[in-house]
């Protein structure tokens, strides 16, 4: 469990306790139950997927009524926690335990409620080479984990109590953070109950302001990013990384800004996957002294969200000497604002859907 406590009190800090407000507070509770089956995205998992898993999602919910900018740009969503229960159906598998920072976004005269969630699992039985060696899917105790859910949704229909249901997508992944690493993901029809703390008194939404154009020159950011991680090849060992990254953004309004930059890559886990395939794979043509790093270029997009933002990266690499999944690679994660300046943020770096690595950043926009 000591593994888990920090990227759990990363995840609650940068997407929860580090969100402010000043309007009156009011709350809602949602208990939902779910059953599903595990998408079969990967046929190596095929002999894993027996059974339909269920569980129960349960959450706590800020209502935003539009005090601050941000609200009222994204349809003052809601802002909150998820703790959610799985059991995957499978002794092998075994059960996750998830715990989220959430957003809840509202369509269609706030009958739809769309929710995604991003935190950390605990799962009861991860790979083991004696023990559990079937369980190719989950390679350590701890994993991430992305939820989404999109519901028909009505709170206060009877003194504080309200439904909702619909669709449910759990995906878990530690992100080669240990091997082996191919991941589930579940989908699911859930219904539930919501139930307001406060018994159902309405509050009513700010206008939303007049819209201010905003103009900013281009600024320039480095960052700092590092983890640990592991190759595909189990038991081939865990490895720290550290990669620089330099580039410029552009803000396009109150909402948005682009990117365009350079990563240089330090892998060290590649080191001990360059030694492997020359002496394993000798029809592969590697040499032993092959050069690990890498270097690329990137464009990027970075959504702004109060003091926490959403970005998306696609880069090519253009300094390649060992062929690992591809030369295009891509980031998506959060930042964390602090100040006008400095900034840290959690990604995840991958080729197409394959994850190479959680990244730990922090850096400064100049």
């Amino acid at each position: 469990m000591k593994h888990l406590l920090l990227p759990l009190f990363l995840t609650l800090f940068f997407f929860g306790f580090g969100q402010e407000s000043k309007i009156a507070k009011k709350f809602v509770l949602d208990i939902s139950q779910f059953n599903g089956s595990i998408l079969l995205h990967n046929t190596d998992i095929a002999h894993l997927i027996t059974e339909h898993p269920g569980g129960i999602i349960l959450g706590f919910n800020r209502k935003r009524f539009g005090d601050e900018a941000w609200e009222s740009d994204y349809g003052y969503p809601d802002t909150g926690f998820t703790f959610a229960y799985q059991d995957m159906k499978n002794p092998i598998l075994g059960k996750n335990y998830g715990l989220y920072a959430h957003y809840n976004f509202y369509f269609l005269k706030r009958n739809i409620q769309f929710r995604i969630g991003q935190g950390v699992a605990y799962n009861t039985n991860p790979y083991d080479k004696n023990t559990n060696f079937r369980n190719n899917a989950y390679g350590s105790h701890l994993l991430s984990s992305t939820m989404m859910m999109l519901n028909y949704h009505r709170e206060n229909l009877v003194a504080g109590l309200g439904f909702k249901a619909g669709f449910s997508l759990i995906h878990y992944s530690n992100a080669n953070f240990k091997a082996p690493n191919t991941s589930t993901n579940t989908a699911a029809l859930n219904f539930g109950l919501t139930y307001d703390l406060d018994g159902g008194i309405a509050y009513d939404f700010k206008p939303k302001p007049a819209k201010e154009k905003m103009t900013e020159s281009i600024h320039y950011n480095l960052v700092l990013r590092g983890g640990i991680n592991e190759s595909d090849v189990i038991n081939s060992g865990q490895y720290g990384f550290v990669i620089l990254s330099g580039y410029a953004d552009k803000r396009l309004g109150r909402k948005s800004a682009i990117q365009l930059g350079t990563d240089i890559f330090f892998s060290n886990f590649l080191k001990d996957l360059i030694r492997f395939q020359s002496i394993s794979f000798p029809e592969l043509n590697v040499a032993p002294d092959t050069d690990f790093k890498r270097v690329g270029v990137f464009v990027g997009h970075e959504l702004f969200i109060n003091k926490m933002s959403v970005i998306t990266q696609l880069g090519y690499y253009v300094y390649y000497p060992f062929d690992f999944e591809g030369k295009v690679y891509n980031r998506i994660g959060m930042k964390r604002y602090f100040g006008d300046k400095v900034f840290g943020s959690v990604t995840l770096k991958s080729h197409a859907a394959a994850a190479e690595a959680v990244e730990f950043g922090i850096g400064i926009r100049l």
